[in-house]
């Protein structure tokens, strides 16, 4: 129940913060040029500051619930898939052949001296 609700507001952050990020002036045109009379709405410096403040306060509501969505569905689901492996219908990795080392010094490099 409570995933679901969470699930819900994050979809409905996501959609918000795209139209605030969209909103807001950028170096080219963009969606700004179909919202010029914002300005008179937001106050004589425009949009900037209102939407910067939109954008930060929004994106730090999406990652509060993006932890808590992480917590609780952590909570929920207390068994992995791991877990309910047997070692009947695991699958093993071949090993490799190992081959024996070559020692590059021979044996009259070692009895000369």
């Amino acid at each position: 129940m409570t995933t679901s609700f969470l699930l819900i507001v994050q979809i409905v952050l996501v959609i918000a913060i795209v139209i605030v990020v969209l909103l807001q002036k950028s170096s080219s045109i963009g969606l700004g040029a179909y919202s010029g009379s914002n300005e008179s709405v937001f106050g004589a410096k425009g949009p900037g500051s209102f939407l910067a403040k939109a954008t930060f306060t929004i994106g730090f509501l999406f990652l509060l619930n993006t932890i808590a969505l992480g917590y609780f569905y952590s909570k929920a689901k207390s068994v992995s898939v791991v877990d309910s492996l047997t070692p009947s219908n695991v699958v093993q990795a071949p090993v490799a052949a190992t081959l024996p080392l070559e020692n590059n010094t021979t044996k009259e490099n070692n009895t000369s001296k």
